[in-house]
Order: structure tokens, then C-alpha cells, then sequence
């Protein structure tokens, strides 16, 4: 038997004690989680790892049998998460999503929301000024099926508004779940285009702007300004910033793209990829909840003062928790 042999069966066997027992600890953890280690395990813990790293360095250097070093970085990796990393249950994570990280996020894409924002309001102005000024604009950014058209009178137009029909309780549920299938369809596609520069988003943005400004302008004209808005931002306050969200995650994705600076393509839309799940994940959450209000609250509740309160309210509340400071959970531990 050579040195290097000898070198090698030593030092696994002055070692191996040690590795078996970290071994054993992590299993329990990967099982029961930290919780189930005993005092004597945890405390334990961080001198096996560092010996288990420190075994790593050497059996790299001296070019031992490769199965013992792949065993190691494998072991090390595993540890690690315990001694560093945040292990948190699942509802744990649920929970600092919606108190941290995805306020977070949005507060971190004040820029694309902003252009977002103007897209969707910049079309809307622009269709609602056209309309304005010739009806006929209205067909050009909506379809012939609605009857909520100029050719409507302000009685069929304000009926819309005021919905009495005695049997629309029994539809308001699968109402809301086509609307929601509807809008986070288009919140997740204005995403997801977003790695074309951002290009196709913006026009999305446009378009859905382009809609929303000539049905406006229709009742304007009409006379029922006021109505709609209240009927139209019971839901819309929620429903238009989640889409506008969507729409600052795929302006995240394109710019990463577009302007990498000194990193690559893929790791720029790696890292930017990040913060823009986290804003498209809550403006989907976002979607389902303006369904509901629009399924349910803008069909059942008729009265314009309280629509406009649950707009106003629901205005206030998302400015207050996107963009209020607040404490991190490091200023609280200090």
C-alpha cells in the first residue's frame, strides 16, 4: 500500500466518526425539522459542520477517492441550510409574503409601475377624448356586441348600472370565477410578453386603456359619469392596480433584458425575474379578490355612496400597504 494510500485510509477513519454523526443529525432535521434535535444535537451542530467543511478543503487538495469528496460536498450542502439558511413551514412563508416580501417587491418597481400606469391611463385618455369627439371612434376600440354603445339611451345605459333582476344571486358565483379566469389571464400574459423588450406589455397596457377610456367616454355623454365610476371602481381600484402590477413585472422582465448593464442577459433576468414573481404572484391574488367585489359587491350593492366607499377604502388600503415605510424584521430583532 503506497503513501497516498495510507494518507487517504487515515484520514477517512480518524474522520468518518464525525461525518456519520452529522449525517444522523441532519436526517432527524430533514424528518422533524430543527424543533426535533435535542440540546445536546444543536449545540453540536455548527462544530461537525465546520469540521465537515474543513474535511471538504483537505480531501480537494490532496486528491483523495472522489466518492468521499462528493460525499462531503453533499453533506456539507445539506447542513448548510440548517446552520445558515431559514428553514420556515409553510404557512410561515405564507405569512411573510403577504407582511414583507410582497410590498416589498411593488415598492422596488416604482419605476416600471409608474410607466405601467401610464400606458393603461394614457390609452384610456386618449380613447376617451376621441370618442368625445366622434362617437364612431367607440367601434374602433370595442366590438359590436355590447349594447352599452353610443346608440344606447340613458335609460338602457343607466339599467346596466342598477342590476334588479331577482335571479342574479344564483349566477354571481360562476360570474366571478370567469372574471377571474378572464383578468389573470391578461395580468400573467402582460407578464409573460415581457421579455420581448417590454414591447408587446406596453401594447397590451395600451389597448386594455384604449377600452376602458371609450366605454367611459359613452356614458360621459350620456350623463352618468358619476353612475359609472362608482359601478365600474367598486372593483376596478383593485382590478386595474393588479394589472398594473402585471404589467410593471413584464416592464421588469424587458428591461432586464434590454439594458443588462455588467451582467449577462440570463443572470440580469435571473435576478430582476425574482422581484417580478413576487409582484405578479400578489397582483394575481389581487385579481381573485376584485372578482369577488365585482362578482358579488358591484351586482348586490346598488347604493352609489357605498360603492364609492369600498372604492375609496380599497384606493387607500393598497397605496398604505404598497408604499408606507415599516419595519423590518431586522429592526425589530435590534
Amino acid at each position: 500500500m503506497n503513501d497516498r494510500v495510507m494518507k487517504s485510509y487515515r484520514f477517512r477513519a480518524e474522520r468518518e466518526t464525525d461525518w456519520k454523526r452529522l449525517d444522523l443529525i441532519i436526517k432527524r432535521a430533514e424528518k422533524r425539522g430543527v424543533d426535533g434535535l435535542s440540546d445536546e444535537e444543536m449545540a453540536a451542530l455548527p462544530g461537525l459542520y465546520r469540521q465537515a467543511v474543513s474535511s471538504l478543503s483537505v480531501a480537494r487538495s490532496i486528491s483523495l477517492d472522489q466518492n468521499v469528496v462528493a460525499y462531503l460536498e453533499t453533506l456539507c450542502t445539506r447542513a448548510y441550510f440548517f446552520v445558515y439558511g431559514t428553514r420556515s413551514r409553510f404557512w410561515e412563508r405564507i405569512a411573510a409574503f403577504f407582511a414583507r416580501d410582497w410590498s416589498a417587491a411593488v415598492r422596488a418597481a416604482r419605476g416600471p409601475t409608474l410607466l405601467s400606469f401610464l400606458c393603461l391611463f394614457g390609452g384610456a385618455l386618449l380613447a376617451f377624448f376621441l370618442v368625445l369627439g366622434d362617437s364612431e371612434w367607440y367601434w374602433t376600440f370595442n366590438g359590436y356586441g355590447d349594447s352599452r354603445n353610443p346608440n344606447a339611451t340613458y335609460d338602457q345605459l343607466r339599467a346596466t348600472l342598477y342590476e334588479t333582476e331577482t335571479g342574479i344571486v344564483d349566477m354571481l358565483s360562476a360570474f366571478a370565477a370567469q372574471l377571474f379566469s378572464h383578468n389573470s389571464g391578461i395580468a400573467i400574459f402582460a407578464f409573460a410578453l415581457g421579455f420581448a423588450f417590454g414591447m408587446p406589455t406596453a401594447v397590451l397596457l395600451l389597448y386594455n386603456g384604449l377600452s376602458l377610456g371609450s366605454f367611459f367616454a359613452v356614458f360621459w355623454q350620456k350623463g352618468l359619469a358619476y353612475e359609472l365610476t362608482g359601478w365600474l371602481f367598486i372593483h376596478g381600484v383593485t382590478e386595474l392596480f393588479a394589472v398594473i402590477l402585471a404589467g410593471a413585472a413584464g416592464f421588469m422582465i424587458g428591461g432586464a433584458v434590454a439594458f443588462p448593464g455588467q451582467r449577462s442577459r440570463m443572470e440580469s433576468m435571473r435576478q430582476e425575474g425574482e422581484t417580478a414573481a413576487m409582484v405578479i404572484i400578489g397582483a394575481v391574488v389581487m385579481l381573485f379578490l376584485a372578482a369577488l367585489l365585482e362578482g358579488f359587491g358591484r351586482q348586490l350593492i346598488t347604493s352609489d355612496t357605498v360603492r364609492y366607499a369600498i372604492a375609496g377604502t380599497s384606493l387607500v388600503f393598497w397605496l398604505g400597504y404598497f408604499y408606507l415605510p415599516r419595519r423590518q424584521a431586522g429592526d425589530a430583532r435590534d
